[in-house]
């Protein structure tokens, strides 16, 4: 969808929730190798200042001499948000908004049976997973009603954060919007001896973002670029209790096309520790971090100093920025507007609790040992450009939209390439490649952030900026299983900004 701006400014401002939201489930602190708590709907909407934040809970499989499995069921649910009627809804596994967070190992052999129970069809993509083109989930792999789809492969990514989600063609928009989704978080050896905060909804807290608006019948919006309300794991006006200790927050951005620009109120440093693809060398101190469409980061905060009994806010200040930042637009109605566009708005509120027994409280100062790929390295080079063809027509790559039928580029398997992403002068985007984890070797707009100098899936890339990456396609080939690349904003991709490419043997 093409998008329009005026040049009026508003200035930034406070966004403050009203307190009619609904209280909503909470499931128990758990550590990572407990049995996953059962997801529970609310029965009660009594109204309060903020809600509980819910934690997803854990999903481990069953484990025998071949392997692990895992069940996935994506059904139609309701969700209590607003006080009145249940909000219509998806979810995996029975919970009302979203889904349970996956626990892969890095080795393990794993099938994901994934059953689907909607009156349409749906896919399950498995978001920065390094898996054979025919167990990615994408348009392709097509789950009707009534079936399940049981992909099979061998985990090979490094320890860090990823996602599944619907990638239904034309549908992906609708089907996320409804809450369709869940993490995955791989676990592996490298990272499981560093002094880190692994306590699953204790000091290891998912933060999925993302905003909706609701019609006067509590449904979803289906359609809204931008929410009016913000979401964090599917809670409105979330708060929750954190130790006074050092906490790690895996932060995830889900929205249709909404980016972020995340800080703590008090401006207190945080380090981030961890991108798409893994740990990173060493933690970068930052005060703010900008996450688009399908990006993720893991962030360390130290609470060791903060009082118990006091709080902090995560906030995002999106108020200001650059024309054709996502969400920056200064209408709060109309096709693009929304009432948190153009401004700051509070995340989550978090009260400061006791510290746990065995608590970290300081931050490693080196955390892993990355060879990252060079320009050097690659042996053929490509490049992409984002088009559009004016006023009111889809955004496109080199001016073709996407076909299912049609193969947009072939590479060859055990090749390291560079990619040139080129942008246009209209907006910016999320660029996301399947299969792969790249390294961004430069910008056109100034030098890489130590947050984003790890491994990469998805990457922010600006009006009128060239971002260039390396990737190595190896391991997985096939002449007829094609593999993605597509901006992750849901609206765009829907109305075509996608592509496929074929990885084939020598």
């Amino acid at each position: 969808m093409k998008k329009f701006y005026a040049l009026a400014v508003i200035p930034v401002c406070i966004l403050s929730f009203v307190s009619c939201f609904g209280t909503s489930a909470q499931t128990t602190n758990t550590p990572l190798t407990n049995t996953p708590p059962t997801p529970t709907t609310p029965t009660t909407n009594t109204p309060s200042a903020y809600n509980t934040l819910w934690i997803p809970p854990l999903l481990e499989g069953t484990t025998t001499a071949a392997g692990t499995s895992y069940n996935l069921t994506l059904a139609k649910s309701t969700k209590k948000m607003l006080i009145g009627t249940a909000t219509p809804t998806y979810g995996y596994n029975g919970s009302d908004f979203w889904g349970p967070t996956v626990i892969l190992k890095k080795g393990q052999n794993v099938t994901l049976n994934v059953t689907n129970k909607l009156s349409e069809d749906t896919t399950t993509h498995w978001h920065g997973l390094h898996l054979p083109a025919e167990m990615d989930g994408g348009p392709m792999q097509v789950i009707a009603p009534n079936a399940t789809w049981s992909p099979k492969f061998t985990v090979m990514n490094t320890a860090s954060t990823y996602w599944y989600h619907p990638h239904m063609h034309t549908k992906t928009m609708e089907q996320m919007a409804l809450g369709a989704g869940g993490l995955i978080i791989v676990q592996d050896d490298a990272e499981s001896v560093l002094a880190l905060p692994r306590t699953y909804g204790v000091d290891d807290i998912p933060l999925v973002l993302t905003s909706r608006t609701f019609k006067a019948d509590n449904q979803i919006s289906t359609t809204t670029i931008y929410g009016d309300n913000l979401l964090t794991n599917g809670i409105l006006n979330a708060q929750t209790t954190l130790p006074a200790q050092v906490v790690r927050l895996r932060l995830l951005n889900t929205e249709t096309e909404r980016a972020y620009n995340l800080g703590f109120a008090d401006g207190r440093t945080f380090q981030v520790i961890g991108s798409d693809g893994g740990l990173l060398n060493a933690p970068a101190p930052v005060t703010r971090v900008v996450m688009l469409p399908g990006e993720r980061y893991e962030i360390l905060v130290n609470l060791s100093s903060d009082a118990v009994g006091s709080s902090l806010e995560l906030k995002s200040y999106n108020g200001g920025q650059e024309f054709g930042f996502p969400g920056g637009e200064p209408a709060d109605s109309g096709a693009f507007g929304s009432k948190l566009n153009n401004k700051t708005f509070q995340v989550l509120h978090i009260n400061v609790g006791k510290a746990t027994a065995n608590a970290i409280t300081s931050i490693p100062s080196k955390l892993l040992d990355n060879t990252y790929l060079t320009e050097a390295e690659a042996t053929n080079s490509r490049t992409i450009a984002i088009t559009d063809k004016g006023p009111g027509t889809p955004f496109t790559f080199n001016n073709m939209g996407y076909m299912m039928d049609m193969i947009n580029q072939t590479i060859t398997l055990g090749t390291v390439e560079k990619w040139s992403i080129v942008n246009g002068p209209t907006f910016g985007h999320s660029f996301h490649i399947h299969d792969v984890q790249f390294k961004i070797t430069s910008r056109s707009s100034g030098p890489i952030s130590a947050a984003e100098s790890g491994w990469k899936d998805t990457f922010y890339i600006h009006r009128n900026e060239t971002v260039r990456f390396v990737a190595k396609f190896s391991d997985f080939a096939s002449n007829t299983n094609a593999f993605m690349y597509h901006c992750h904003m849901a609206n765009h991709e829907d109305e075509g900004l996608m592509g496929q490419f074929l990885v084939v043997a020598k």
